[in-house]
């Protein structure tokens, strides 16, 4: 009898311990609980707001800075572009390839393609000199130059790209809206730092001279972020983030003549909607 109790008793424990493996063992299991070796890749489009902006132009005949410029950037809301491989450098794009180096942070290289475009028409203070001073109906009464397109067109519309590595965190916050299933659905919050550099492509043209539009590596950029991510069924994921920095370029093409050039720092902030997918290789 006794032998019999401690059998049954024995048989009772082994049951439960094993219940109990296999539920950690379910949950450990599900593709979502860990993130380390895992590599992402994302595809979306921005919005972006610039700060005023002093631009220094130099050329063998001139040295002017107008003071704080107003800029704006050049959506084209959403359209089959975005996924047209012939057309997709036409909207505000963002590309992102990322691999997790353990559960919660990971390491990516991506490109920010955003568009600057100096409004026209506006009047500026500035200081300097220029050749042909009043010819290009610029000159006004008091002091201040009318940024007309015969004086200054000054864009970075192919785009203003900034090209950099981020390093971030990934948070899964599903408990917090009593998901169980990650595998199926999962909220998880991210933020992290950036850095890189800017080539823009500066479409401009200055003081009648023949418009420069190039490539050009022109200078720097420093960046952070706050995004918010939704996965579903493991692999497909839609993120939304807020992403600002600063961006310096000291040595900006303005025209073919390599003489000349422009500088400029601003900072700038991103409204940025992607979709993408994180799997296993």
């Amino acid at each position: 009898m006794k032998t019999y109790k401690f059998l049954l008793l024995s048989t009772f424990w082994g049951l439960t311990q094993l219940a109990s493996a296999q539920e950690q063992m379910t949950t450990s299991d599900k593709y979502t609980a860990h993130n380390k070796g895992k590599f992402y890749v994302f595809w979306g489009g921005n919005r972006e707001s610039f700060t005023k902006s002093d631009i220094h132009f130099t050329g063998d005949d001139y040295d002017f800075t107008l003071y704080d410029v107003v800029a704006h950037d050049k959506p084209k809301g959403w359209q089959m572009d975005y996924v047209n491989p012939a057309r997709m450098t036409i909207p505000q794009t963002n590309l992102r390839i990322g691999y997790f180096i353990n559960d919660h942070y990971n390491i990516s290289i991506g490109l920010d393609h955003m568009k600057y475009v100096m409004y026209q028409d506006r009047a500026v203070d500035y200081s300097g000199y220029y050749p042909n001073q009043g010819s290009y109906g610029e000159q006004l009464p008091n002091n201040q130059l009318l940024l007309t397109e015969a004086f200054l067109k000054f864009e970075h519309t192919d785009g203003l790209n900034y090209i950099n590595t981020e390093f971030c965190r990934v948070d899964d916050i599903s408990k917090l809206f009593t998901i169980t299933n990650t595998d199926k659905f999962q909220v998880n919050i991210t933020e992290g730092i950036g850095t890189g550099i800017l080539l823009p492509k500066t479409n401009s043209t200055l003081l009648g001279k023949e418009r420069h539009d190039d490539f050009h590596i022109s200078g720097y950029g420093v960046s952070a972020k706050l995004g918010l991510n939704l996965t579903f069924f493991k692999h497909f994921f839609m993120q939304a983030e807020l992403k600002g920095g600063y961006i310096n370029m000291p040595d900006i093409r303005t025209t073919n003549d390599p003489a000349d050039r422009a500088s400029q720092h601003f900072l700038f902030l991103q409204r940025i909607i992607a979709f993408g997918g994180v799997f296993k290789v």
